[in-house]
């Protein structure tokens, strides 16, 4: 009986009660070093901030995502870890009392002996419970023989990936090589326990719960041999694919068994999580929206009387067309004068951007003057009806920057990748000094290593990233 991957949810429980268990100790001891005794003046109010702490912890851990792969992380990244964790729970200590007014209540210093102390507990509960996993295995979970099929010129590549990344409960037996008459007699740190295609007199009485299969390019097991495996009880674990893909599942689609690919693989959690975060988010900038609509809307209207919102089609995930809107900073013939401008644009792609744009409201004949389209470009105003796109589902708060349909017309095959996720109001073009990147290559690159690399946390970071941006106006226009 094979057991069935756990949900991500479940997966690293363990490792979450003892984060829950370092938090502990580590609130009781710092009262203790600063009151002398496990509870403070204030029992209520101790309590009260230690419980909102608690939930803090678990809501970092949950966005940031802190167990992810934890099993494969070395004591450098893993102190990384926990340091991030550590200093996002306490920041919104401080932040807490600091708004909440409790200062006066509860002792500061107890904040920071917590501070160093729960990042130790942390740091040495998660690496000591490594190690135990390493060498025992999960209490809840048997350890399970794994026996290694290849071939001599895959052997060493496949030995080296696997010792790279085998962890408790797997135990690997060793390596049964296909090739006839091969000498080795050791693969890396496993031994060479057969060879040929009589693979079953190997494994007919020794301990194999399972057979991993990977073999070199060109060379395939037969059916018959698979076949066998499976009727002897042995779960068989078949490597698909050429070359290593990170981002692959074997998942039920119209009825039929088939091998997903793709640029990133996000869990229902995550997504759900970020829409939540992007209807929250759209229904706070709509409140904006409308503020700076009542203020700025009847000055867009005397300047350039016209309709105060600028709509466009735009191209969103993976090609689909919407309408995107915004404040409108420039001129209602904006879009005909774009091709007398094309030989001033700076951009090096399939992008327009131009300085000193003559079609922006109140900028003159040159370009050169501030009016009240240049203001609200510069302080990232006419972005905020966006956030209809966003409440809608055409958008997300941080994602790619949706291209206009003449531009999407130009893009290479390879171009069209960075459009595999919802565009966003903000994203990693906007926060990595946007109008100073002229070259759209770089944009495409950026988009990339957004998608591919694409967290909660790195959503979190980008919208901070992004308050700190407008604020101080850097790349704007």
């Amino acid at each position: 009986m094979y057991p069935k991957k756990k949900s991500s949810w479940f997966k690293h429980f363990d490792f979450f009660l003892w984060d829950c268990t370092a938090f502990g100790l580590a609130w009781f001891l710092s009262v203790y070093a600063r009151h002398g005794s496990f509870v403070g003046p204030d029992d209520m109010r101790y309590r009260e901030m230690a419980i909102m702490l608690l939930l803090i912890a678990i809501v970092v851990s949950f966005f940031t995502e802190s167990h992810s792969g934890i099993l494969r992380r070395g004591y450098l990244i893993e102190f990384k870890s926990v340091l991030k964790q550590t200093i996002f729970v306490c920041g919104a200590g401080v932040l807490m009392l600091f708004f909440l007014k409790v200062s006066t209540e509860l002792s500061r210093l107890v904040l920071l002996y917590f501070g160093v102390s729960y990042c130790v507990f942390l740091y040495l509960f998660r690496v000591l419970w490594k190690l135990y996993l390493q060498n025992h295995g999960n209490l809840f979970e048997s350890e399970r023989s794994i026996l290694l099929l290849t071939d001599v010129d895959m052997a060493e590549e496949t030995a080296a990936h696997i010792k790279e990344h085998v962890v408790a409960p797997f135990h690997i037996m060793g390596i049964h090589l296909l090739d006839e008459d091969t000498n080795m007699k050791k693969v890396g740190d496993y031994p060479v326990i057969g060879s040929g295609e009589d693979v079953f007199s190997i494994i007919r009485n020794a301990w194999v719960d399972e057979v991993f299969v990977r073999l070199s390019p060109g060379k395939s097991i037969s059916e018959d041999t698979l076949d066998r495996l499976r009727r002897m009880g042995i779960t068989v674990h078949l490597h698909l694919s050429k070359r290593q893909e990170k981002n692959q599942m074997v998942e039920k689609m119209f009825g039929c068994n088939v091998l997903t690919t793709c640029v990133h693989v996000a869990t229902a959690r995550q997504l759900a999580v970020k829409r939540v975060m992007d209807i929250v988010g759209s229904l706070f900038g709509l409140f904006f929206a409308l503020i700076a609509g009542m203020i700025i809307g009847p000055i867009i209207y005397i300047q350039s009387p016209g309709p105060i919102l600028f709509s466009q089609t735009r191209i969103g995930k993976n090609g689909k067309r919407f309408k995107i809107y915004k404040f409108r900073s420039m001129y209602l013939d904006a879009e005909e004068r774009k091709k007398e401008l094309m030989s001033r644009n700076k951009m090096s792609g399939h992008m327009f951007k131009i300085d000193a744009d003559p079609r922006i409201i109140g900028s003159g004949p040159d370009g050169t003057k501030h009016g009240i389209g240049w203001f609200i470009r510069k302080t990232s105003i006419d972005e905020l009806p966006q956030f209809w796109n966003v409440l809608i589902g055409d958008m997300s708060l941080v994602g790619t920057r949706p291209p206009t349909v003449d531009e999407w017309e130009q893009y290479g095959f390879y171009h069209r990748a960075r459009m595999a996720t919802k565009p966003g109001i903000t994203g990693m073009w906007q926060v990595s000094g946007r109008s100073d990147i002229t070259d759209f290559e770089e944009v495409v690159s950026l988009d990339m290593d957004y998608i591919e690399n694409w967290t909660l946390g790195s959503d979190i970071k980008i919208l901070f990233k992004t308050v700190w941006v407008v604020f101080t106006r850097k790349g704007s226009v």
